[in-house]
C-alpha cells in the first residue's frame, strides 16, 4: 500500500518529488509491476524536471518493454486507481516514505551481507560494515545549499560560535592553530629521517589521551609494540632503556596513576607498509565502533607516504599521483568521520640536510602540501641536540597567518619521547622573519642593521 502512495505523490506532488525522489531507488520496490511503474516516472522527471501526468505515463507504459499483457493491464489498473491527495497528508507521506526508504535501505543491506557470506558474490567480508553502515545513514536532507540572504542569521550565529578543537600541550602550537586541531582536517608535520616524526606523533598521542580524549593510532612503519612503548616511556616519564628494567608491580603501579587521570582510550593499530589504505581504516573505525564502542576523537597515521591509494592503483602511476591521492582521500575521512587526522611525510633528499626546510622540499609530491590544512616542519641540527631543541616552522597554516611565530623551538627529551616548553628567551633568540624595513617592534631590530641603506 505504502509503495502505490509513494508512485501516486510522484505523479500529484511536486515538492514531495523533489525531497523523495533522490533518495529512492528500484530494488526498494518489491513488486515487479510497482517497479516498472517507478523507472517511467523517474525517467520522465530526469528527462523533464517535472512531475509527469497519469495519461503520459500510459503512454509510456505502452510504449515500454519488459512486462508480459497481463501485466501490462494491471500497471495500467494500478495509474488509473491513483488520486490527487489532500494538502493534509502530505507531509505525513514524507515522513512515511523517508522510513520505507530506511527500512528498505537496511533490509537489502542484510540481504546483500548474506550473499557475501555464502560466498555468492565477489565483494569481500570487510565490505559489509560499510554497506550496513550506509544503510543505516539513509535520511531525507532538506538542505541544499546556504542561501546568502536568507541565512545570514545562521552565518551571524556560525561566526560567534566556538569551534571545538582538539588542543596541543604545546604553548606556541596552540597559539599557531587558534587554540588546537580543528576536526575534519589533515596536518602533516615534515621531517628528515630520524629527526622525530613518530616521537613528535607518539607524544600528541598521549598528550591527547591524558586530556580525556580517545586517541586511535595508526602505524605501518613500526610494530604496535614498539609505538606502545613510546607512548609508555612518555606517559610514565620513564627513559626507553629503563622502561625495560622496570618491575611488574612498578609498572603497574605507574599505569594505574595514568589510568586515574584520563576517561579517554588509546587504540594502536598496526597494518603492513604500503599495504593499507582508506578503506582499511575505515573498516578499522566501524569495526572499533561496532565492537569496541569506541569512537576516536583524534586519528594518527604513521606516516602517509607509506599507505596505499584506495583509488590510484598499479606500478604505472606516478609518486605525485599516489601521495595526492593518499593526502586526499586521508582528508577525506577526516570529514567523513569528523576527526582531526595527524601524519607525517618525509623531506626530500637536499631537504636531509637543510636548516631551513621550506613547502619545496616535500619528498615525492607537491600535492601534498596542497592539500593539507596544516603542515609544519621539524627541523634538528646538532646545535639544537646539544641544547635538547626541536625546531618547529610553519609552512601552511589556514587556521591562522603563519607569518606570526613562523619558527618556534620545543624542547625534547629524546629518551622519554617527550616534548615540552621552552623558557621565553629561548624563543627570543630565534631570527623572527619580519620584513626588513616593518616599522613594527618585532622589526625594530632588523631594521637597526640597515640604517645605513635607508
Amino acid at each position: 500500500m505504502i509503495e502505490k502512495t509513494i508512485l501516486c505523490n510522484l505523479i500529484y506532488n511536486d515538492d514531495f518529488t523533489r525531497k523523495a525522489l533522490p533518495f529512492l531507488e528500484q530494488e526498494y520496490f518489491s513488486d515487479i509491476v510497482v517497479r516498472k511503474i517507478y523507472n517511467l516516472i523517474n525517467n520522465f522527471h530526469l528527462e523533464y524536471n517535472q512531475c509527469p501526468t497519469k495519461e503520459a505515463i500510459l503512454v509510456e507504459l505502452d510504449d515500454s518493454e519488459g512486462l508480459s499483457d497481463d501485466q501490462v493491464e494491471q500497471a495500467k489498473q494500478v495509474i488509473n486507481d491513483f488520486i490527487e491527495p489532500t494538502e493534509e497528508i502530505r507531509e505525513w507521506v514524507l515522513d512515511k516514505t523517508e522510513k520505507f526508504c530506511q527500512e528498505k535501505a537496511v533490509y537489502n543491506a542484510i540481504m546483500d551481507s548474506i550473499q557475501i557470506m555464502d560466498g555468492k558474490t565477489e565483494q569481500d567480508k570487510g565490505a559489509i560494515p560499510e554497506l550496513l553502515s550506509n544503510a543505516l545513514s539513509v535520511t531525507f536532507d532538506n538542505h541544499i545549499g546556504h542561501d546568502f540572504i536568507e541565512d545570514a542569521d545562521n552565518r551571524f550565529e556560525f561566526y560567534k560560535m566556538k569551534e571545538e578543537k582538539i588542543p596541543f600541550d604545546i604553548d606556541y602550537l596552540n597559539r599557531v592553530t587558534k587554540g588546537g586541531l580543528s576536526r575534519k582536517t589533515l596536518n602533516i608535520a615534515l621531517a628528515g629521517t630520524g629527526v622525530g616524526k613518530s616521537l613528535f606523533m607518539c607524544h600528541c598521542a598521549a598528550a591527547n589521551l591524558l586530556q580525556g580524549y580517545n586517541v586511535l593510532y595508526i602505524t605501518l612503519e613500526m610494530a604496535e609494540e614498539k609505538i606502545a612503548e613510546r607512548i609508555d616511556a612518555n606517559l610514565l616519564n620513564t627513559a626507553l632503556d629503563e622502561l625495560k628494567m622496570l618491575p611488574k608491580d612498578a609498572y603497574d603501579k605507574k599505569l594505574d596513576r595514568v589510568a586515574k587521570k584520563t576517561d579517554g582510550k588509546l587504540i594502536i593499530k598496526e597494518y603492513p607498509t604500503a599495504a593499507a589504505h582508506t578503506g582499511h581504516f575505515r573498516h578499522l573505525l566501524n569495526e572499533l565502533k561496532i565492537k569496541k564502542q569506541f569512537m576516536p576523537d583524534i586519528v594518527y597515521i604513521d606516516y602517509l607516504n607509506i599507505c596505499s591509494s584506495h583509488r590510484v592503483k598499479g606500478a604505472s602511476a606516478n609518486s605525485y599521483t599516489i601521495v595526492k591521492s593518499i593526502a586526499e582521500e586521508l582528508r577525506g575521512l577526516a570529514v567523513e568521520y569528523n576527526v582531526p587526522i595527524i601524519s607525517a611525510t618525509q623531506t626530500t633528499r637536499s631537504g636531509y640536510s637543510n636548516t631551513d626546510i621550506d613547502l619545496t622540499d616535500t619528498s615525492e609530491s607537491f600535492g601534498l602540501p596542497a592539500t593539507a590544512d596544516f603542515m609544519f616542519a621539524l627541523i634538528s641540527s646538532e646545535e639544537l641536540e646539544d641544547l635538547a631543541q626541536l625546531l618547529i616552522k610553519q609552512l601552511k597554516n589556514r587556521y591562522s597567518d603563519p607569518n606570526y611565530n613562523r619558527r618556534f623551538v620545543v624542547g625534547v627529551d629524546r629518551s622519554k619521547m617527550k616534548l615540552y616548553d621552552v623558557e621565553q628567551q629561548a624563543q627570543d633568540d630565534l631570527v623572527e622573519d619580519t620584513p626588513v624595513f616593518d616599522n613594527t617592534k618585532a622589526g625594530a631590530g632588523l631594521t637597526s642593521k640597515f640604517n645605513e641603506f635607508i
